[in-house]
């Protein structure tokens, strides 16, 4: 396994020097993107509006990284919410099948915590009545009033392993925010991940509905971000390996 992994640098180098392979890449994300791609899968029976490239990347994450809690800006239909939920139960699986002891699968320290302006009624029903509520908690609110923020705080605090994903408004003022707000809780060696990045690399009219667009987006957001916090990074091989995702220069991972 450790030969396999260490490979993936050198196959990823290579995909990359392929021009014909990231130019069909940025081609497919271009082209999906109108067509509500992103809309034709679930998880676990919600739907996740996510591509199943970032959705394999966060597995991959959230194993490496082992959380105790997600922070998710974003809940929507709540797929996003049950993944996390699932794989936070998996962790608790394999933890117990490790040390031999026996698990209660309704009882966890790790929770995700959703974040969402407008928890429609349908959605939180849903939710509420998932298997995998147990371990989600959701606050309907702006993700970047203070209260909010406040609350979120107090509820990291109890945790020690945190990671964050940012998939709510997508403008430049909004995401920023939520990076000032939220990416201090990530522990060092764990990840804010900030997704639609790739609105950036949009036509400049394929949002013509939307208050974000070209020079106006969560990429936008992510460099102006960097440019004063030297404690995260941009890993680039989770893009570069991926080449379809929503995510570019998004994966950000807390170094120190």
């Amino acid at each position: 396994m450790s030969d396999f992994k260490s490979e993936i640098p050198d196959r990823v180098a290579a995909m990359q020097a392929n021009g014909r392979l990231p130019a069909a890449a940025a081609e497919f994300l271009r082209a999906s993107v109108p067509c509500q791609y992103s809309y034709n899968f679930h998880w676990l029976g919600r739907p996740i509006i996510q591509y199943p490239t970032d959705v394999i990347a966060m597995q991959e994450l959230i194993w490496e990284v082992k959380p105790d809690l997600i922070v998710e800006c974003g809940i929507a239909h709540g797929g996003s919410l049950i993944f996390s939920a699932s794989m936070l139960a998996l962790l608790d699986m394999c933890e117990a099948i490790e040390a031999g002891e026996p698990l209660e699968p309704a009882v966890s320290r790790r929770k995700v915590l959703g974040i969402d302006i407008d928890i429609r009624a349908h959605n939180r029903t849903a939710i509420d009545t998932h298997p995998m509520r147990s371990r989600i908690e959701m606050i309907e609110g702006s993700s970047i009033s203070a209260d909010v923020i406040a609350e979120v705080g107090r509820i990291a605090s109890a945790h020690r392993n945190v990671l964050v994903c940012l998939d709510s408004n997508h403008t430049h003022d909004h995401v920023y925010a939520e990076l000032e707000a939220y990416a201090s809780l990530v522990s060092v060696g764990s990840y804010c991940v900030v997704f639609d990045t790739l609105i950036e690399d949009m036509e400049p009219d394929a949002y013509p509905d939307r208050p974000w667009g070209v020079g106006n987006n969560p990429k936008t957001a992510v460099h102006a971000y960097l440019k004063n916090h030297p404690e995260f990074q941009i890993d680039k091989l989770i893009p570069d390996k991926l080449m379809i995702t929503v995510a570019h220069d998004g994966w950000l991972r807390r170094t120190c």
